[in-house]
C-alpha cells in the first residue's frame, strides 16, 4: 500500500493550486458561455482564438514551471538570496517577453489568423476578439511567473486568491460589455484585458509590499550572465510546450476546415477538455514543488514515494472527473451552444473527452514529477516525439475522410505517445535521473 502520510502535504498545495491553473482556461471557457450566445459563427471566432492565444500563452509556461523547483530548491537549502534573485530573473524575463510578443502578435495578426483556418465568415470578428485580447499578453507572463515565485516557497493560496478576484472580474464585465454595451465579441476581449492586468498589478504589489522579504536583500536588473541557467532551462521547457500547444493548434486548423459547425464544436469540447485536465494539474503543481523540496534537502526516497502516491491519486481523480464529465455532457453541451448541430456535435465527441481524464492524469503528474527533477530536456524530446504522432495523424484527417472524430483520435494518440514515454523513463531500471 503507497503511503498516505503525503496527502495533507499534497493537497494543502494542490488545492490552491487548482484555482491558479484555471485562471487562463476559466476565463476562456467563461467567453465561451457568452459569446456562444451571440451565435456559431461568433463562437467559431472564439475558437481559432483560443487555439491561437494557446500558442503564444503556454508557449511561455517555463516563467511558471521553471521558477518553481528553481526557488524550491534553494529555499529547501536555505539560500534565500538565490530564491530571490530566480524570482527578479523570472519577472524580469516575463516582462520583456510580454511586450515582444505583444507587438508581435498585433503586427501577424491577420495572417496567423488565416493560417489557422478562419474564412471571410470568422476572420473580421477573430480579427476584432485578437486585437483587444492580445493587450493581455504581458499581464499573463507577469502571472505566470509569479504564480511560480508562489509555488516554490510552498505557497499556492495567495496565487489562489489572486486568481479569484482575477475571475470574479472577467465573469462580472462578460456580460456588461459583450450585451449591455453591445461590443460583442470585443467585449468579453476587454473584460479578459482588464482582469488579467488586475491580477498581474495585485502580484506586483504583494512582492513589493507584503512578500517583499521573498526577493531577497537586494533587487537588481538582471545581468545576461545571471540569466543564461534560466534561459537554457527556459529554450527546453518553450519546446516542450510550444510543440503541444502547436499541435493542439493544429487540430483547431484541421476543424476549421471542416467547416464552422466543426470548429464550433470542437471549440466547446476542447474548453471543457483543458479545463477539466488542470483538476489533474493541480496535483502536478504539487509534484514540482514537492518533489524539488524533498531533492534539495537531499531525500530522495521521500520524493520517489511522494512520487508513486501522487500517480496513484492522479488516476484516481481522473477515473472520478470521467464519470461526472460523462453524467454531465448534455447540460454541458446546451450551457455553451444553442445551436443543435453544435449541441450533437458536442455529444458526439464526449466520449473522447470523458475516457481520455485517466490518461492525462497519468500523463500531467508525470510531466510534475519531471519538472520537479528539472529533467526538462527529456521532457523536450519526449514530447517532440509524441507531437509527431498526434500531428502525423491530423495531417490524414481530411484525406481520409475522418472527420471530427479523426481529430480527436489524433488527440489520443499525442497523450498516449506521451504516457509511454513518461512510463519508460519512470520505470526504466538503474536511471540516474530518477529519484530512487
Amino acid at each position: 500500500m503507497l503511503s498516505r502520510r503525503f496527502d495533507r502535504e499534497i493537497f494543502a498545495l494542490a488545492l490552491p493550486a487548482l484555482g491558479t491553473l484555471a485562471a487562463d482556461p476559466l476565463v476562456s471557457l467563461v467567453d465561451t458561455a457568452f459569446v456562444g450566445r451571440l451565435g456559431t459563427v461568433e463562437l467559431g471566432a472564439l475558437g481559432v482564438n483560443s487555439a491561437l492565444f494557446a500558442l503564444a500563452f503556454f508557449v511561455f509556461n517555463f516563467l511558471a514551471y521553471g521558477t518553481t523547483p528553481m526557488v524550491a530548491r534553494a529555499n529547501a537549502r536555505g539560500d534565500a538570496a538565490a530564491a530571490g534573485r530566480r524570482i527578479v530573473q523570472a519577472l524580469f524575463l516575463a516582462a520583456l517577453l510580454g511586450l515582444a510578443t505583444l507587438l508581435l502578435v498585433q503586427l501577424l495578426a491577420k495572417p496567423a489568423l488565416v493560417a489557422m483556418g478562419a474564412d471571410r465568415l470568422l476572420l473580421e470578428p477573430a480579427l476584432a476578439y485578437l486585437r483587444v485580447r492580445a493587450l493581455a499578453i504581458p499581464a499573463v507572463l507577469l502571472i505566470l511567473a509569479a504564480n511560480g515565485a508562489y509555488r516554490g516557497f510552498q505557497d499556492t493560496r495567495t496565487p489562489f486568491l489572486v486568481t479569484l478576484v482575477l475571475n470574479l472580474v472577467n465573469l462580472a464585465l462578460d456580460p456588461i460589455f459583450i450585451f449591455v454595451l453591445d461590443w460583442g465579441i470585443a467585449g468579453a476581449a476587454w473584460a479578459t484585458v482588464i482582469g488579467q492586468w488586475l491580477g498581474a498589478l495585485s502580484f506586483l504589489w504583494l512582492l513589493a509590499g507584503r512578500d517583499r522579504s521573498k526577493l531577497g536583500p537586494v533587487i537588481a536588473v538582471p545581468r545576461l550572465a545571471e540569466l543564461r541557467p534560466f534561459l537554457r532551462i527556459g529554450w527546453e521547457l518553450v519546446v516542450r510546450t510550444f510543440v503541444l500547444v502547436l499541435t493542439l493548434a493544429l487540430a483547431t486548423a484541421v476543424a476549421a476546415r471542416l467547416g464552422v459547425v466543426e470548429v464550433a464544436t470542437h471549440q466547446v469540447a476542447v474548453q471543457i477538455w483543458l479545463f477539466l485536465s488542470l483538476v489533474i494539474d493541480a496535483l502536478a503543481i504539487a509534484a514540482q514543488a514537492l518533489v524539488a523540496r524533498y531533492l534539495g534537502e537531499g531525500v530522495g526516497a521521500d520524493a520517489r514515494a511522494l512520487s508513486n502516491r501522487l500517480l496513484l491519486l492522479g488516476l484516481f481523480l481522473g477515473a472520478v472527473l470521467g464519470v461526472i464529465l460523462w453524467a454531465a455532457r448534455h447540460l454541458l453541451a446546451r450551457t455553451f451552444s444553442e445551436d443543435p448541430q453544435v449541441v450533437a456535435g458536442v455529444l458526439a465527441i464526449f466520449p473522447f473527452v470523458a475516457l481520455m481524464q485517466p490518461l492525462n492524469a497519468l500523463v500531467f503528474v508525470w510531466d510534475g514529477i519531471f519538472m520537479g527533477m528539472e529533467d526538462f530536456r527529456y521532457l523536450a524530446w519526449a514530447m517532440i516525439a509524441s507531437a509527431a504522432v498526434g500531428s502525423l495523424l491530423l495531417i490524414l484527417v481530411i484525406p481520409l475522410g475522418w472527420g471530427l472524430a479523426g481529430v480527436w483520435w489524433a488527440i489520443v494518440g499525442l497523450s498516449l505517445a506521451r504516457l509511454l514515454s513518461l512510463a519508460l523513463r519512470y520505470w526504466r531500471p538503474n536511471s540516474t535521473r530518477v529519484p530512487v
